[in-house]
């Protein structure tokens, strides 16, 4: 077997062995990616045992916790990945399912409870193919990223074990009637109404006792600190070497937020469906897409058709109301999903039930004033993205407006398409729908001068950037179309006419051998594209230019004295012909960034942009003390973890001299069935399902957010 590295030196030594004499000693470096890659001779055959597990034992002699990633790959490339966490000064056993119903079964969940009683800790499901061929392995692979500091962990005793028969009922009823994990135990766990109801009178006598962070202006600002030209409303500036907001009156402001604080994407898929076709009906005129929306309530004609579709999706629950009891009115329909065990169906909410049982009559009132009230004692200066339009007049608490241009615009696949194609910029439709999406905004807005910002769309799929063929998918796709079925290749082929006047001159550039100009036209497959790169480049740049154009003039018609917030890019997506165009158009550049903390490796590059930055979501969940089967994007091993792994995360971005803010994302848990949409079941709230606040993570909010200002600043006098 050959071991190699990628910054990571391993070696075998006579310590810390789980199994024998040895264990293999890897010492991670300070990289963004670092990996240890385990190669059979011949690749491994892991069927023919039943069904099996792989599994395997860490050893973690820090002083923090350490994640890691586990990747295995087959002969033709098709790869599993799953990840887990390691708390210092532990041994674990890890392990994964490979075969079997436990390891393959579609649940709608992101990850599913285990199968059967262990005390070895299962690896959650990352990405990868399920249809990996176990009879094929050719690697193992152990991993860790964004590292800003050397980490050592061993490893020991990796090993294909027969799975044990799996529980009959592990699927079966998991939730309770408070949406709660049913067969767990949990810190903030709640067990009757009256426990609810009595959290909930506590913690408003807290928060109406608190005074919140000082020093802070009417707007969330800085009014201890220098006091700069007031405009009325947020803007940006620059202030001895490093970027600031600065709130309208003047003061110097950073936004430290929660993102996502609204009932939209909170419910889960019940088994249930309708009927009635009409509650499927899409009015292709509408502005905002389902995973964005309030509950959708089922038309009372509709109710009447209703039938079970999924019997695994209703048998995860304990309980469920009737549509004519009052907590029946947390009930929805989705129309559409991204992914899950059924393709649209019932969905409930039990948080929003919770909010009845918890505040009674007006409970939306009151969850509103409480979400508020807390913000203010736990220390934010704003909300992040996507909140409820019922804050936008709240007078408090600063927020940022979002909005979503759909449509049946024309599209294109970068080939990297995983929430959606990209739009055809040059499609008419494309501008009609993007201006009536802002001015949609702008209605909800009212030009008010408590909104920082405009955030429009999310992590686009703009293309890898690991070849030239996943760079420019889109170009390469545009240019598969027809001129007369494809805007952007009608654009591209006059931009490329002008250039080369004759078909000939381009096949010299580019070493290919169309016939005819209209042989291009109709549409064409280039096959190696690397010679085309510079003019690729070129066409991409025109569409990321006319793409972030025609979002910040419809801003700026719409609303003049707010900010474009930019497209919250995700760090698997970002061309530099995309990342120039945001910065000629944005007034603020936007990524999401799901690591512990922001690394210079891959973020050092604003140096050189020079422009201020904002982190539109970063996330750190457990699955050890909250009920949940998914920690999340990033791990800790516990509450306490995530709190210290929050600060650490946040007082990177304070230092970053191109930050002015950080929204974590999200406001409250997900669902332990996981959320319909796409079946995240994710520890990433600052709340559970119950609306009980984590108190490590309030904790935590006020030992960073209460200082800040002072420590983004510098010394005072």
């Amino acid at each position: 077997m050959k071991i190699t590295g990628r910054n990571a030196d391993a070696k075998m030594v006579a310590v810390h062995a789980s199994e024998g004499r040895q264990s293999l000693q890897v010492t991670y470096g300070p990289k963004v990616e670092n990996t240890l890659t385990l190669t059979p001779a011949t690749p491994w055959d892991l069927t023919g045992r039943g069904d099996v597990n792989l599994a395997f034992d860490i050893y973690n002699p820090g002083s923090v916790s350490t994640q890691f990633f586990f990747t295995l790959t087959d002969a033709s490339g098709r790869g599993q990945r799953r990840t887990g966490v390691i708390a210092a000064g532990a041994s674990v056993t890890f392990y994964a399912p490979l075969t079997g119903y436990e390891g393959n079964v579609i649940t709608g969940l992101r990850e599913n409870p285990p199968g059967w009683q262990s005390k070895d800790q299962k690896l959650f499901w990352r990405n990868g193919d399920r249809a990996a061929n176990m009879a094929q392995i050719k690697s193992i692979s152990f991993e860790t990223e964004a590292l800003t500091a050397p980490r050592t962990l061993y490893i020991d005793n990796v090993r294909v074990r027969q799975s044990p028969p799996a529980d009959p009922f592990f699927l079966t009823e998991i939730v309770d009637r408070w949406g709660q994990a049913a067969k767990e135990e949990y810190p903030v766990k709640i067990h009757s109404d009256a426990e609810l109801k009595k959290a909930a009178k506590m913690e408003l006598a807290e928060l109406a006792a608190s005074k919140g962070a000082p020093e802070r202006s009417r707007f969330g600002g800085w009014a201890a600190g220098p006091k700069l030209k007031a405009t009325g409303f947020f803007r940006t500036e620059k202030v001895n070497g490093k970027w600031w907001l600065v709130d309208p009156e003047g003061y110097l402001f950073f936004s430290s937020g929660i993102a996502n604080v609204r009932m939209a994407n909170l419910e889960t898929i019940t088994g249930y469906d309708f009927g009635d076709p009409a509650v499927r009906k899409i009015d292709p005129e509408e502005l905002t897409p389902e995973d964005s929306r309030d509950i959708v309530p089922v038309p009372a004609a509709s109710v009447g058709t209703r039938f079970l579709s999924s019997t695994l999706r209703r048998n995860m629950f304990q309980w469920l109301p009737t549509y004519e009891e009052p907590l029946g009115e947390a009930y929805g329909y989705r129309r559409t999903l991204h992914q899950g065990a059924v393709e649209h169906g019932e969905v409930y909410s039990f948080y929003k039930a919770n909010l009845q049982r918890r505040y009674g009559a007006g409970y939306m009132q009151t969850w509103r004033q409480v979400t508020l009230d807390r913000m203010k004692d736990w220390g934010m200066t704003s909300f992040g993205n996507w909140i409820d339009p019922m804050y936008y007049d709240n007078q408090q608490m600063p927020y940022f407006a979002n909005g979503w241009i759909i449509g049946k615009y024309k599209t294109l696949s970068s080939g990297n398409d995983y929430w959606a194609p990209l739009p055809d910029v040059y499609d008419p439709e494309f501008k009609r729908r993007a201006r009536l999406t802002i001015e949609q905004v702008g209605r909800e807005v009212k030009s008010s001068p408590w909104c920082v910002g405009v955030f429009i769309d999310n992590e686009k799929s703009w293309g890898l950037t690991d070849s030239v063929a996943h760079q420019y998918g889109a170009v390469l796709d545009a240019l598969s179309k027809s001129t007369s079925d494809s805007p952007a290749k009608a654009a591209f082929s006059r931009m490329l006419r002008g250039k080369y006047k004759s078909i000939a001159a381009l096949n010299a550039a580019w070493k290919t051998s169309f016939g005819s100009w209209d042989e291009f036209d109709a549409g064409v497959r280039v096959a190696a594209p690397e010679a085309a790169q510079p003019d690729l480049s070129w066409l991409f740049a025109d569409y990321a230019d006319t793409y972030f154009r025609t979002v910040r003039e419809e801003i700026r018609r719409v609303l003049p004295n707010q900010l474009y917030m930019g497209v919250r890019m995700a760090e698997w997506g970002m061309p530099s012909e995309v990342t120039q165009a945001a910065v000629k158009y944005s007034d603020v550049l936007s990524y999401n960034i799901y690591r512990e903390e922001l690394h210079p490796e891959s973020w050092g590059f604003l140096n050189k942009l020079d422009r201020p930055t904002i982190v539109g979501e970063f996330h750190i969940g457990s699955a050890t003390d909250t009920g949940l089967y998914n920690p999340g994007l990033v791990l800790a091993v516990d509450q306490k973890d995530r709190g210290r792994m929050y600060e650490i995360y946040m007082n990177s971005v304070l230092a970053n001299p191109m930050m002015v803010g950080a929204h974590w994302f999200q406001y409250i848990d997900d669902n332990v069935t996981g959320r319909a949409y796409d079946g995240e079941n994710y520890n990433v709230g600052w709340v559970t399902n119950t609306d009980i606040p984590y108190p490590e993570m309030r904790d935590a909010a006020k030992r960073f957010n209460y200082t800040l200002y002072s420590r983004r600043y510098g010394k005072t006098k």
